[in-house]
């Protein structure tokens, strides 16, 4: 396969129900691969990551308690906020500039691909073997960060994205009940309204944030079968469904269902807007309870989650994997690896709070995190679509993003923007 056959095909495949099949194996022993590096050895380790300042601590004291029993010292870089807008071409220049970590986080698809196929990325699968990841983790989900073959990367997060919602907000709106239709769903958003409060918090600066309200209409006027082969590149994207999507997303702007002046926003400061009062629910994942909602000190309870209706079956959310990859350049390709054996360990990541672990023995404990535990008995075992931001290539993503921009700018039509994006996928795909 190739890494664009493996990860935007193979990718589209992965489902929450499948990290719940995994079991526990033992070590092989295996021994490990060459860096590639001149440079020597030492006990000193560079991770660089997106982690945000809600969950930073955890991740470093973390990395202290492996820093204790390994013998080495871990410093960290973080770039939170940004997402695929900023943070992979932050980390391509640093490896270009041969200052890059021994170890950094990244997203799979399209996002994690290029640090694989410029070979930047060391092959993990000596490691796999050592430690047993293979069947430690979902296969599913390590097929996406795998890339040509290459075992690219270590998925440690598989995530669905919701709507998350504020109970007294919605109660205060006159709404009884979570949408089970697109049709309520806009019925929820003119209560929402009516009643003072903004629908959905949403943000549109780095464009990913705003991105999963377009990749949920696209799901709904499109449907599962044909979506999937748009963002493949089989179908043309100038087409009927297309522009009703496209057209349904000004008119959440334009009926003021998500932030006055979104295109402006920061989504770190939006996101949590339905926590605070602000808003009604956001699009978001299950990470969302620790990150917003304890940190906050709100009662979880005063809170819920749905699956966004489509009004299609089978009932799909938008999903993504996260994972780690070590530089082929590290001299310390092997303390790297035992860095990453330690937190893939169940224990560490409770710790970490991950609510979407790819590991065995990690599921969110319902008394600690209860909505994160309600949204994987509900909606878990539904299948997902490929996030946008990695079904698509970096370069591809940003003209899309600008896409997006100019539809809610008014600078374009929905069917100038249906056709625009056709062009942009399909010299993708052509390539």
């Amino acid at each position: 396969m190739t890494a664009r056959s493996l990860t935007r095909r193979g990718f589209l495949g992965l489902s929450s129900a499948t990290v719940a099949g995994l079991s526990l194996g033992a070590c092989t022993g295996a021994s490990t691969t060459s860096s590639g590096s001149s440079a020597p050895a030492s006990n000193k380790l560079r991770v660089f990551t997106y982690e945000g300042d809600e969950t930073i601590g955890l991740f470093k004291a973390q990395l202290k308690k492996f820093d204790e029993q390994n013998g080495t010292t871990t410093t960290v870089g973080s770039l939170p906020g940004s997402g695929a807008a900023v943070y992979p071409d932050k980390l391509r220049t640093e490896l270009l500039g041969g200052s890059g970590p021994d170890v950094w986080r990244i997203w799979g698809g399209q996002i994690g691909a290029p640090f694989a196929t410029a070979k930047q990325a060391l092959d993990l699968a000596p490691y796999y073997q050592k430690y047993g990841w293979d069947s430690l983790i979902n296969t599913a989900a390590i097929d996406g960060m795998t890339f040509d073959g290459v075992k690219a990367g270590l998925p440690f997060m598989s995530l669905g994205l919701g709507a998350w919602y504020n109970k007294a907000l919605l109660e205060k709106a006159g709404v009884t009940a979570t949408p089970t239709s697109y049709a309520e769903l806009e019925e929820m958003n003119d209560k929402l309204v009516a009643a003072g409060t903004t629908p959905c918090g949403l943000a549109g600066k780095y464009g990913w944030n705003i991105m999963r309200l377009f990749e949920y209409l696209l799901e709904h006027t499109a449907g599962p079968e044909l979506h999937d082969k748009l963002l493949v590149g089989d179908e043309s994207w100038d087409r009927p469904e297309v522009v009703e999507a496209f057209t349904l997303f000004k008119k959440w702007q334009d009926k003021k269902w998500v932030p006055e002046g979104a295109l402006g926003m920061d989504p770190a400061d939006v996101e949590p807007g339905y926590v605070q009062g602000k808003n009604g629910y956001t699009i978001i994942g299950p990470w969302t309870e620790s990150v917003a909602i304890l940190s906050a000190k709100k009662d979880p309870a005063d809170f819920g989650n749905f699956e966004l209706p489509t009004d299609h079956k089978p009932a799909r959310h938008s999903g993504f994997v996260e994972g780690y990859m070590i530089n082929a350049k590290s001299p310390n390709a092997d303390k790297a690896a035992a860095l990453l054996d330690f937190l893939a360990k169940p224990k560490t990541q409770k710790a970490l709070r991950n609510t979407a672990s790819t590991v065995k023995g990690a599921e969110p404990d319902p008394k600690e995190l209860p909505l994160a535990s309600e949204w994987s008995q509900k909606y878990g075992s539904n299948p997902f679509y490929t996030i946008q931001d990695q079904a698509f290539p970096k370069k591809q993503a940003d003209e899309y993003f600008t896409v997006q921009s100019d539809i809610l700018q008014g600078s374009v039509t929905p069917a100038e923007a249906a056709a625009r994006m056709q062009e942009i996928v399909s010299a993708w795909a052509k390539g």
